[in-house]
Formats: C-alpha cells, sequence, structure tokens
C-alpha cells in the first residue's frame, strides 16, 4: 500500500466510508450503546442474584452461565444469522412488525449480542461483591431504621460500584475489544474497514496495523479515565 492509498483510507477507519459511519465511530457507537444499558442491566441482575428469592437468583445464573459458557462469536451468529430460521420472525418480517425488523438490522443485533455478554460478565463480578458487603456496614444501617431494599440502593450498590472499579474497567476494555466481532455481521467497523482494505489492496499488514493502534489508542484512552476514577473514588483505600 503506498501512501496516497493510506490517505484514501483513512476517513474510512476514522469516521466515514463515504455512505455512512464507519471505523473508528461506528466502534465507539457500538461501544456505548452496549455499555449504558449493560450497565443498568448489570446492577439489576447482581442485586436479584445476591438478594434476591432462590428461583430468581437461580435464573440469574443460568443466563449467566449461558452467555459466559459460549463465545460470544456465536451468540451474534445465533441473533443475526440464526433467529431468522423461525416462523413467527418471518412472519414478523413480512407484516413489518417494528420489534422483529429490528433483527434485520446488523447495528441492532451486534449492540444486542455485546449487550448480553457483557451484562453476564459483570454481572458475577457484582453479584460476588454484593454477597460479601460488610456485616457492620448493614447492622448499622439497620439501626439507623434503614430497611433492606433502602440498604441496598443508598448502600451495597453505590460501594459494590465504587469498590469494583477495577475489575470493571477490565470488562470495558474486553468490551471495546469484543466490537471488533461486529465486522462479521457485515458492520464496517475498525477491523471491517481493515479487511475491507486488505481485500481491495491484497494487503494485510498496514490496514491491519491501523486497526491496531487505532484499538490501542482506545484502550489507553479507557486505561486513563479508569485511574481517573480510581483515583476520585478509591482514594479513601489510600489513607488505610
Amino acid at each position: 500500500m503506498n501512501l496516497q492509498g493510506l490517505k484514501d483510507c483513512l476517513p474510512g477507519f476514522l469516521w466515514s466510508d463515504g455512505l455512512e459511519f464507519s471505523g473508528l465511530a461506528l466502534t465507539a457507537q457500538l461501544f456505548l450503546l452496549a455499555l449504558i444499558p449493560g450497565t443498568a442491566l448489570s446492577v439489576l441482575l447482581a442485586v436479584l442474584q445476591a438478594f434476591g428469592p432462590r428461583p430468581v437468583a437461580w435464573l440469574v445464573k443460568t443466563y449467566s452461565y449461558f452467555f459466559r459458557g459460549t463465545p460470544l462469536y456465536l451468540q451474534l451468529m445465533l441473533i443475526y444469522y440464526g433467529l431468522s430460521q423461525f416462523g413467527i420472525v418471518q412472519n414478523g418480517w413480512s407484516n413489518g412488525h417494528y420489534f422483529w425488523l429490528l433483527f434485520r438490522n446488523a447495528t441492532f443485533c451486534a449492540v444486542l449480542a455485546l449487550t448480553l455478554n457483557m451484562t453476564a460478565y459483570v454481572t458475577e463480578v457484582m453479584a460476588g461483591m454484593m454477597s460479601t458487603f460488610p456485616r457492620q456496614e448493614w447492622v448499622a444501617a439497620e439501626a439507623f431504621g434503614m430497611s433492606r431494599l433502602t440498604i441496598i440502593r443508598r448502600l451495597v450498590v453505590p460501594a459494590t460500584l465504587r469498590r469494583g472499579i477495577p475489575a470493571l474497567c477490565n470488562e470495558l476494555i474486553f468490551l471495546l475489544h469484543a466490537t471488533s466481532l461486529a465486522s462479521t455481521v457485515t458492520l464496517m467497523d475498525i477491523t471491517g474497514i481493515a479487511r475491507s482494505v486488505y481485500s481491495s489492496t491484497f494487503s494485510p499488514f498496514i490496514p491491519f496495523l491501523i486497526a491496531a493502534a487505532l484499538y490501542q489508542l482506545c484502550t489507553f484512552l479507557l486505561l486513563y479515565l479508569c485511574a481517573r476514577a480510581e483515583r476520585k473514588w478509591l482514594a479513601f483505600q489510600r489513607r488505610l
């Protein structure tokens, strides 16, 4: 690949391939769209697993075991390609039903797979931390007249999110790297653009090196933000 070819493909790696968002812009979109609902759902499921009734806790564990026990690639294939084999989905597409039409959208399917997979891992991390919440703090809260739900909402969840920053930061990096699988369902994220440039130039080294550099840059940014968060919200541990 010559210098002119590199200049021509650079916009695709960063923001657009001339038709739609691509490259870094699409990767960031997938990351954020999966992160926000994934975090909220993880908190809810972790609370249900740690403090909910046993049948509910077992349902959450079953969900977690499935999505942690199978590769994300297979989950994405099942959602994007596999669901189309069912009659209810095909009828929904034929009738123009908005909900089922979402499963023809590659972005929606990729975000759904990323969200469900991330939620399974983060739920286990947070549920483990919640189950080890200091008993002394729980008893002290009860002494102040707090109900079980209030203790969970005002003490357990905030403490878990704060103390779990290092572990949660690792999950963020895993999520960022997992977005590279979106290229397998026709999305032109960073990896998708690299594969496209490779297929047109037959030069694999430069496009995949650019992709690796962009992922590395995003990873450094996440690590920097996580370090800032640790210094701010975990400062009390340095004073112990």
